[in-house]
């Protein structure tokens, strides 16, 4: 039986446990993770054969939450758990963004890490212990991981930075970062703030890192305890002869075809080359095939990083801080809430905001709570925008990453649902892409929300910064294309206000970068959101002061709890009513809150008298319009509300005098009457000659 291990650490105030050795002893590394009473158990396991055809990194990771750890058992028909949430995709894309940049490039065979949760304090947040469990797993693994990597949040209250926030602390933060690093260099960033500066951000990750090298440090002495020895990776080396004359053909013609202007015309005349290219040399090498086309794209990317640093030259003929040529245009769908049509260069977006009610609100159930989401923004990246046929699904991992960022980033100058009270979808469709698409989004999102009379506190923009580092030579570069990301070492997304930052999103593929580099990409991110929030506000710069015609107009009323019933009725047969005769919907909560929603101004209107009769009482000195419902001798009886009957006497029927009910009332007519008081026992007293004008008595 293998030696259990452990170390612990107070990190946030919270006790930091790391385990391995106690359970999933097969897998080729496992480590348990427990902060407060969460538990993350995470094992990572590798094809013992490499697969030399390959030409990229063979690593799936996967992270799940089990019901159980929150004492619940799944809903729905099987009682399993079945395709993983959005929540649980999210995570997963901070444990593969963080590590993968780590791992060699040469690496073969396949490796996959799975991260469970397996108990929820309902108070700690689980996707960080997760990446600290499943680095644990890689480094004491015979897996050649390189280097401890750890992750932690940080939350900001006022001007406190506090280290990984509970869930309801981070209701009430101004930012929520998670950060990735090694112990000298951040490696991943991700979070929303509600328009915190540059500085502020910077500081975070300084606070950050101070906790990250701990836990680093923790995972280093179980690595030195029971870590083992690492395989070997196999490395497939080009002849020397092919790269020689691979080189010779290629470089020259490549400096010429990187300098086409347009991404189509850019790529075609790439591939032409490389097709030029084989054709000669297959003839000598009739087997190098892999070889001729590996060695063409190390040059691809060796002539493009050229260019850049020494040049200071990018593809499109833009300088290092340039912004693409920007269009923005609003309202262009008819019949929608809200509509725009955001484009940057070759990236595009079509963004339309629709407005719904609270029963269009998302039901979200995760270890936090339960809690219905009122703004929610969704990212389609079909396979046109990039002229590639593919399979039509559902979002894959990278969609639903995508919108949530641009999710986050608008969230921020989203007005209350007590100040606004919609529900509101906004849908990114990607019509064409060249890198930035979710930046795209963020300024389309913004737009659109504003075309839709969506009262936001300001315009929303973001841009994507990118970087290329060949020694102590870096380049630092605003609004990249597809190629600079591809090709480069960074894809650093900010998205804010001319206030400040809402999102931000940092991968590197260097393994690491110093906040000297990151502090001179948000100044220029800046620079760059600024510059394209002007031409933003020159197509609109507010919005508008009326919602679409075509959006539902919502009314809230309060009324007394106990009135809830009235308005329902038996087997909510009044209710169903109001909706059938007005065309509104009617919302209710248990405080006693109505939200009427209806796209004609009249139905609503209507919708909102009938709720109110059926819940106000009768009004001392006011004047109702009412139905007589029954006669006797000394009066009659007249519903002035729904169920709400009050007594005429005779003597107050007309200012003459009356000697019989029928000579001035029938059973079912509508009369006006006053109310003139209503006794301790809820009685109403009612007078038609008050109600009626004055006369002239003989």
């Amino acid at each position: 039986m293998s030696e259990i291990h452990q170390v612990e650490r107070t990190i946030g105030g919270r006790p930091l446990k790391i385990e391995v050795g106690r359970v999933a002893r097969q897998a080729g590394g496992s480590a348990w993770v427990q902060y407060g009473e969460t538990v993350v158990f995470a094992a990572a396991v590798a094809d013992p054969e490499s697969n030399l055809e390959r030409d990229f990194l063979p690593l799936t990771v996967d992270y799940r939450e089990k019901s159980y750890a929150a004492g619940k058992i799944p809903g729905g028909f099987f009682k399993r758990e079945g395709r993983p949430t959005e929540k649980e995709t999210l995570s997963c894309r901070i444990i593969d963004r963080s590590i993968r940049p780590l791992f060699d490039k040469n690496i073969r065979f396949e490796m996959q890490v799975s991260a469970h949760v397996l108990s929820s304090d309902k108070l700690n947040e689980s996707d960080t212990l997760a990446l600290i469990a499943t680095a644990t797993a890689l480094n004491i693994s015979d897996i050649p991981f390189p280097e401890p990597v750890a992750a932690v949040r940080v939350g900001m209250i006022g001007e406190e930075m506090i280290l990984n926030p509970t869930f309801p602390e981070a209701d009430n933060c101004r930012m929520n970062l998670v950060v990735a690093g090694t112990a000298t260099e951040i490696v991943m960033v991700e979070g929303e703030a509600r328009e915190v500066s540059e500085a502020e951000v910077l500081e975070a990750l300084k606070f950050a890192m101070t906790a990250i090298q701990e836990i680093v440090a923790m995972q280093a002495e179980l690595v030195e305890k029971c870590g083992k020895a690492k395989r070997p990776i196999e490395v497939v080396e080009t002849p020397a002869d092919i790269e020689e004359k691979t080189r010779a053909l290629t470089i020259a013609k490549m400096d010429e075809a990187l300098k086409v202007t347009g991404k189509d015309a850019r790529r075609e005349a790439i591939n032409l080359l490389k097709e030029e290219v084989k054709q000669k040399l297959l003839e000598e090498f009739p087997e190098g095939e892999r070889d001729i086309s590996c060695v063409f794209h190390a040059i691809e990317k060796e002539r493009l990083r050229s260019m850049i640093i020494k040049d200071r030259r990018r593809v499109d003929g833009r300088g290092l801080d340039e912004v693409r040529p920007i269009t923005c245009e609003i309202g262009v769908l008819p019949r929608t809430h809200g509509s725009a049509l955001f484009t940057r260069g070759e990236t595009q977006a079509l963004v339309v905001t629709s407005l719904g009610t609270s029963s269009d609100e998302q039901k979200i159930e995760d270890f936090g709570g339960e809690h219905w989401k009122t703004f929610m923004l969704h990212y389609n990246f079909p396979s046109f925008s990039v002229g590639e046929v593919r399979p039509i699904r559902g979002p894959g991992r990278r969609e639903i990453g995508h919108g949530a960022l641009a999710e986050k980033s608008l969230l921020a100058v989203i007005p209350s649902n007590e100040t606004f009270p919609y529900t509101i979808r906004i849908v990114s469709d990607i019509m064409e892409s060249n890198g930035s698409s979710s930046m795209a989004s963020v300024c389309g999102g913004s737009l659109s929300l504003m075309d839709a009379g969506v009262p936001i506190q300001s315009s929303v923009s973001g841009i994507a910064m990118g970087l290329i580092k060949e020694g102590d030579d870096i380049a630092i570069l605003t609004d990249i294309l597809g190629m600079e990301d591809h090709l480069g070492d960074m894809d650093f997304k900010v998205a804010g206000t001319k206030k400040g930052i809402t999102g931000i999103q940092m991968d590197i593929k260097l393994g690491g970068l110093d906040f000297g580099i990151l502090s001179e990409a948000l100044d220029k991110a800046r620079a760059g959101r600024t510059h394209i929030l002007g031409i933003m506000d020159k197509a609109m710069s507010g919005a508008r002061s009326d919602l679409s015609p075509f959006a539902p107009r919502i009314n809230v009323l309060e009324v007394n709890p106990e009135k809830i019933r009235d308005i329902i009725g038996p087997g909510g047969r009044t209710i169903k009513r109001i909706t059938e005769e007005t065309g509104a919907t009617i919302d209710i909560d248990d405080s006693g809150k109505v939200k009427i929603a209806c796209t004609d101004a009249e139905g609503g209107a209507r919708a909102i008298e009938m709720v109110r009769s059926l819940t106000e009482d009768p009004e001392v000195g006011r004047i109702y319009n009412g139905r007589v419902r029954s006669i006797m001798n000394f009066g009659a009886f007249v519903e002035i509300l729904p169920g709400r009957d009050g007594l005429v006497h005779i003597s107050e029927l007309d200012h003459k005098r009356v000697n019989k009910v029928e000579d001035v009332l029938k059973i079912g007519d509508m009369v006006l009457v006053k109310c003139i008081g209503v006794d301790d026992e809820g009685k109403v007293r009612l007078s038609r000659k008050q109600a009626l004008e004055p006369t002239n008595a003989g």
